[in-house]
This record gives C-alpha cells, sequence and structure tokens, in this order.
C-alpha cells in the first residue's frame, strides 16, 4: 500500500520570493546606508526591490548567463545589497571577495570561481586596477557610485558606472523560479593550508538558514527591529542578516566601511538600532568610544557576538553597564555559517548568576536545522557530559557535502558511530548535558585574529625562506583587542643572530600587513615528536603567558 500523499503547494525557496515578499509586505520600511562617498543614503524594501530588479536586467545586457558568478569587492550598504538580490534572484551566483586578504590571494579567488562581472566599491579602485589584469576571467568591471564620482581616466578599460547600468533599465523583470538547489551564492574560506575553498550556498539553503537565524532562540528577529549588521556582507553573507531582515520585515541600518566607535555609536542612536551583529574587534573600539565620552545606548537591545570567543569581560561590560543582551555564536563558513547560539532554557531561570553566566559564555546549543556530536579520532561519540573533549562534527541543511570545484576530490565528511555524512569542524570542543558547545581547542593551528584566520604554515613558509633561520614555528598569542595574533618561534641557523625587526621585516610585502606577526621569540630548539613532527601543543604552552608589544 503506497503512502498517502500531501497535497500541498511545492513552491521553490527562491531568494528572489523574500525580497518581492518585503517589497509588498513591507515597502516603507527603511533601509539605510553611510556610504563610501561619506553621506548618509535612504531607501526602503520596495526601492531594493525595484532596483535589484533593474540589475537583474542590467547583468542579462552584460551577457550573464544562469550560472554565471558575479564578484563583489564591497562593504554593507544598499548596493551590496542589490547585487545579493539581483544576481541570486536571476539565477546567477553572487561571489563576495573578502578585501582584507592580500591580493594575489584576492585575484587567485576571483579567477577560480571564473568571476564573470566584478562589482566594487569607490574605496577599492587602486587595489582593483591593478588585479585587473590578472583576473581573467572578469569580463566587466562595475563601479559601485555615480558618475560624479567615477574617475576622470582608469586603468581598467571599459569600466562601467553602477548607477548607470542601473538606470539604463526599466524594472519589467519578474523573479524567476527554478531548482531551490541552484547555487545562490559562493563564500571562500581563509586559506588554512594551500589556497582558500569555496562553500558553494544554494537557494534552499540560504532561506533556510535564514529562516533559522530569525527565530527567537537565534537572533529573534522580527519587523519591529531596527538591524545594523556590522559583520561584513563579504564575511559569510553578513552570517544571513541580509536575508533574514527582508524575510521579517526589518528596517536595515549598513555602516559601510565607517566602522570606528564614534561613527558606529552615531549611527545606532540616529537610527534607533535595536539588533547587531559582528565579532568582538569591533564591539572593543566601539565601547572604548562610549566609555571615554560617557555615553549610553537609547535603543540597542542585543547582539550576537561571533567570528572570534567573546571575552567574558566585554560581555560582562555590555550586559551590566549597558543593559545589551550578548548572545554567543558560534559558526564557520561551511555552515552558511549559524551553528550554534546561547540562550538559556527556563530551566536554568533558578541557577546562581555565575552559573547562568557560565552557560552564556559557552557557544551555545544548536539551532533546528543542524545536528553535531564530538567523537575520538576513531569515529566514536563521546558524552555530552562537559568534560570530555572531541571532535566537533556537525550535519545539517545548511552544511557543505564538498568544496567548490572539489567534487572529485575525496569527501570531507566522516562518519559518527558508523553513520556517515558528518563534516569535520576541525575544532575540538566539550558538549554540556543540556547541549551547550564549548570550543576547547583547534585541531588545526590557524591563529583567529579579530574574526579573521591567519594561517601559521603560511607565515611559517615566509618565515623559512629567511637566509638566517634554520627552523620556524607561529602560534597564536592572546591578545585582549584582536583575540588572538600571531608569535614567530625561531631557531636560527648556526653562527646567525638575526634580529626581530630583520624578521618581521621580511614579511613586509610577502604578505598582507594585519597576518604579519606580533612579535619573535628566539629559541635554541622547537619540540617535535619521535617522528619528527613540531608539537605546537607544546610550543603554545611554553609560550603561554608571552606578552605581545602593546597587547
Amino acid at each position: 500500500m503506497s503512502a498517502l500523499m500531501g497535497q500541498m503547494m511545492t513552491t521553490p525557496l527562491m531568494i528572489g520570493s523574500v525580497l518581492r515578499h518585503a517589497a509588498r509586505h513591507a515597502g516603507e520600511v527603511e533601509v539605510v546606508s553611510k556610504r563610501v562617498e561619506g553621506d548618509v543614503h535612504r531607501t526602503n524594501w520596495a526601492g531594493i526591490e525595484l532596483r535589484a530588479r533593474k540589475l537583474a536586467q542590467a547583468f542579462a545586457r552584460l551577457g550573464c548567463e544562469p550560472g554565471d558568478r558575479v564578484g563583489t569587492l564591497a562593504w554593507n550598504g544598499y548596493r551590496h545589497l542589490e547585487i545579493y538580490y539581483g544576481s541570486s534572484g536571476s539565477q546567477l551566483v553572487c561571489h563576495t571577495i573578502n578585501p582584507r586578504l592580500f591580493p594575489e590571494q584576492i585575484a587567485w579567488i576571483a579567477n577560480d570561481a571564473a568571476d564573470r562581472v566584478l562589482c566594487f566599491d569607490l574605496n577599492f579602485l587602486p587595489l582593483v586596477e591593478k588585479l585587473a589584469p590578472e583576473m581573467k576571467s572578469v569580463q566587466h568591471f562595475v563601479l559601485m557610485t555615480d558618475r560624479v564620482h567615477m574617475p576622470a581616466a582608469s586603468s581598467i578599460a571599459g569600466l562601467l558606472c553602477y548607477e548607470e547600468i542601473v538606470d539604463a533599465e526599466d524594472g519589467a523583470y519578474s523573479w524567476p523560479d527554478f531548482d531551490e538547489n541552484t547555487a545562490s551564492s559562493i563564500c571562500y574560506t581563509s586559506g588554512t593550508t594551500g589556497h582558500p575553498k569555496g562553500a558553494v550556498y544554494s537557494h534552499r539553503s540560504t532561506l533556510l538558514h535564514a529562516y533559522a537565524a530569525a527565530m527567537p532562540d537565534a537572533m529573534n528577529c522580527s519587523t519591529r527591529d531596527v538591524i545594523l549588521p556590522v559583520v561584513p556582507m563579504f564575511h559569510v553573507n553578513a552570517w544571513g542578516i541580509p536575508y533574514t531582515a527582508a524575510m521579517v520585515g526589518a528596517k536595515l541600518v549598513m555602516p559601510g566601511p565607517h566602522l570606528d566607535g564614534k561613527s558606529l555609536y552615531e549611527l545606532f542612536e540616529n537610527e534607533k538600532v535595536t539588533f547587531s551583529a559582528g565579532v568582538p574587534t569591533v564591539w572593543l573600539g566601539l565601547l572604548t568610544y562610549m566609555k571615554a565620552n560617557r555615553l549610553k545606548f537609547s535603543s540597542f537591545k542585543r547582539t550576537v557576538i561571533g567570528g572570534s570567543a567573546c571575552p567574558p569581560a566585554m560581555m560582562k561590560t555590555l550586559q551590566e553597564d549597558f543593559h545589551v543582551e550578548v548572545i554567543h555564536a558560534w559558526g564557520m563558513t561551511e555552515m552558511s555559517p549559524l551553528g550554534t547560539l546561547s540562550k538559556l532554557m527556563s530551566k536554568h531561570d533558578d541557577l546562581p548568576a555565575e552559573a547562568k553566566q557560565k552557560l552564556l559564555e559557552t557557544q551555545g546549543r544548536v539551532i533546528y536545522g543542524v545536528d553535531m556530536a564530538i567523537i575520538d579520532d576513531d569515529g566514536r561519540s563521546l558524552p555530552w557530559d562537559g568534560v570530555a573533549a572531541g571532535n566537533l562534527v556537525v550535519r545539517g541543511n545548511w552544511v557543505i557535502a564538498s568544496y567548490f570545484g572539489q567534487k572529485d576530490a575525496p569527501s570531507p565528511l566522516v562518519s559518527v558511530d558508523g553513520e556517515p555524512g558528518w563534516f569535520p569542524t576541525g575544532d575540538v570542543a566539550a558538549i554540556h548535558p543540556d547541549g551547550y558547545m564549548q570550543i576547547t581547542d583547534r585541531s588545526k593551528d590557524v591563529i583567529k585574529s579579530g574574526g579573521e584566520w591567519i594561517s601559521s604554515i603560511e607565515l611559517e613558509n615566509i618565515a623559512m625562506a629567511h637566509p638566517a633561520v634554520h627552523e620556524a614555528a607561529v602560534i597564536a598569542c592572546k591578545h585582549p583587542k584582536w583575540d588572538e595574533r600571531p608569535l614567530l618561534v625561531v631557531v636560527p641557523k648556526p653562527g646567525m643572530s638575526p634580529t626581530r625587526e630583520d624578521l618581521l621585516g621580511f614579511f613586509e610585502g610577502r604578505i598582507a600587513k594585519w597576518q604579519i606577526p606580533d612579535d619573535v621569540a628566539i629559541v635554541a630548539e622547537l619540540p617535535h615528536t619521535a617522528t619528527g613532527k613540531l608539537q605546537k601543543l607544546k610550543l603554545r604552552e611554553q609560550f603561554k603567558q608571552h606578552r605581545l608589544p602593546g597587547a
């Protein structure tokens, strides 16, 4: 006997439908942007939707076909938002590129993704002019500004003006329906070993992620909110906020490149922001400015902090001094990115304040759509007792199964107790009996500085090229502002005495400035295993009290 089937409509989950919904049911709700040009721009969801439709027409006029990639080098703003929807909604693939990467990495990523169009903000013009000859796949370069701010001359042949290509269209375009598993966007991981890898999201995964993010035990977003994503739109799609805000019809406030404490505070207050999200480094700058000027928030009620661990002292300051609820979160590019968020359960209401705070300082509990486990090196699950620590693995509706361009490569997925289909996060964690996950270590030797990954291997490779270096290792050192910063540990060649300045100067021009180690330690030898492998765990223990300059 066959199963009884449901008789429901099978409307596909389309990114274009989210913007259509926002325009139809929250059309007058504002989208406010602090532009690269310096002024504040105001529009609404209806205006964003109309211009996104025009942009979809413009991409078609440029010859873009379904599946073509549209790259961006841009800050948080209304034009970037229009590209999110105008590209994905028209069956193109939105590819946000992190402009903070080393220039050669940016060019490599654009070529690997085979971007056909590159849209970029005005302040990235010198960078793109430098890289354009290396971006072999890009056929159209679009400067995200108006004619008034276009350069009188540029080395980029045929440089297009964003406002002109949008204004040239009539907007007579309807968002199409297609397979919801079609690629919607690509985000690249930071390169921990070798080149960065692309995570390709689908329309289905993106919308399910946006639904989950809005849930009460996640970001708890509603149409009553005024949302300011400090997390960049090039950082895992701003943690899904551009989709969630449209889905619930919230007012969206975009800070552009203006992320200093004064600019952020004025935007928070002028626009009556209620909710925000970002990495700890940004909050440190904002809180420092507010304390120096004895300021308070008038509307700001809660924030999600992720990207790297939120220092307990920062969490306490936000909660006690400024009455802001801090939601500690964890995720990764391969997870779109949300995995866990830390909120208390009703059973915890009667716990002492200190016990409650300890739970809130964990990375939190999974939201529906994601599952997690901790396993030993043989793939056996470990108990959730808050003590046992193991390799953290995940699976779910917005977790990748493979990387872009690597479908023929061995699957990255592993098994848990013989059950296949789990993604290894590279983190080591313990899980509380109530499901609160706590990252205890990293299995990969990468450094997380201000929410951005720095590859220790890449730094070591550069250091080893120095003529006076016999052996080198790079480890993370705690830093009060950036969470972690790299420390270079060097064994000199016999008879040679390289200085700190000489070693750090060697990195200049070989890697982005913000990735250069903060300090150097000269040692006689590095710890190794019997098989000759470097023991970084011992090295971290040896230098755990090391104080970085300026820290």
